[in-house]
């Protein structure tokens, strides 16, 4: 009789303990949630909001000042079939080569070279790649403007050394005035990454290096083993925010080249700025938005699934 009725009163017991908490728990939410209201409120004021009026206007046809016509998917249509348009996707291609894969290839390397054999001086090689992500971008573009001119430092240290030849309008060059820019990206870049990669390999376990240089492993082989997969969250950070600088560069080609010579360097945000104020289109302004912000946000998600894959 005694056995039956015990666990009874524990069952009734625990039901009562749950029952007086529950009001405590709601009233923590709701403590959380008060917290949390005027940030997101301001977030939602300065973000979405915004982020829906773009979408909106995206159908329409308007210049800023008069009537707006509706015009459907007509905006998103010429963004597409536009040829102008559509090579800014192509350029912008050409830039995650230099924003995105370039330093990560290049941080990778130099992480494996300086964490497996520790040198006098490294302290100061950080800091000195690391230097371009503390500066503004407009005075990084400026001075590379300045490197890039005719009479500029390069030029002068081409026609220096015999190169003569070699020596040209870089940034006023249809076919290098890319890769130019492109090259400014790989130095900005190129220190957060090796930065990143390094504070994630002092993470990686010391046992597992040891383990395979016992097991035969070369210096290329435990950077395939053991470091490249130790680094998989750094790798998955550092491609998110690179991939989408480059496809939010503006300021950048904007001081140095306005989008030229002609359209070769033109960008989806130099096109978009045009298109927003220079030609008052603000549809297409806006549907050029919509689109790279739905890019940005894809490529992150994607990333970011694979990085979280075992």
């Amino acid at each position: 009789m005694t056995d039956t009725v015990a666990p009874a009163r524990e069952v009734r017991t625990a039901t009562n303990t749950d029952v007086r908490r529950r009001p405590l728990r709601r009233r923590t939410r709701w403590i959380g949630l008060g917290f949390a209201a005027l940030p997101l409120g301001v977030y939602a004021l300065v973000v979405l909001v915004p982020l829906a009026q773009s979408v909106q206007y995206s159908f329409y046809k308007w210049d800023g000042v008069t009537a707006s016509t509706w015009v459907g998917f007509d905006n998103y249509k010429a963004f597409v079939t536009d040829p102008v348009l559509r090579s800014t996707l192509g350029h912008v291609l050409v830039l995650i080569g230099f924003f995105a894969l370039l330093p990560i290839i290049l941080g990778l390397l130099s992480a494996a070279l300086l964490t497996r054999a520790k040198q006098p001086g490294m302290a100061v090689y950080r800091w000195i790649f690391f230097l371009p992500q503390v500066m503004t971008t407009v005075v990084i573009a400026l001075v590379f403007k300045r490197i890039y001119a005719p009479d500029g430092p390069l030029n002068t240290a081409l026609r220096a050394v015999g190169l003569d030849s070699l020596a040209k309008t870089w940034l006023g060059d249809f076919t290098w005035a890319l890769p130019a820019l492109g090259l400014v990206g790989t130095w900005v870049t190129f220190g957060f990454c090796m930065v990143l990669f390094i504070s994630g390999t002092s993470a990686i376990a010391p046992e597992l290096y040891e383990a395979a240089r016992i097991d035969g492993a070369g210096p290329v082989r435990e950077f395939f083993a053991v470091t490249l997969p130790g680094l998989r969250g750094q790798l998955a950070v550092a491609l998110t925010l690179t991939i989408t600088a480059a496809l939010r560069t503006f300021d950048l080609v904007w001081i140095t080249t306005h989008g030229g010579p002609g359209t070769s360097t033109l960008t989806p945000a130099v096109a978009l700025y045009k298109a927003a104020f220079q030609n008052p289109q603000v549809g297409l302004a806006a549907a050029i938005g919509v689109v790279m912000a739905a890019l940005c946000l894809v490529i992150a998600v994607v990333i970011t699934r694979v990085s979280e894959r075992d």
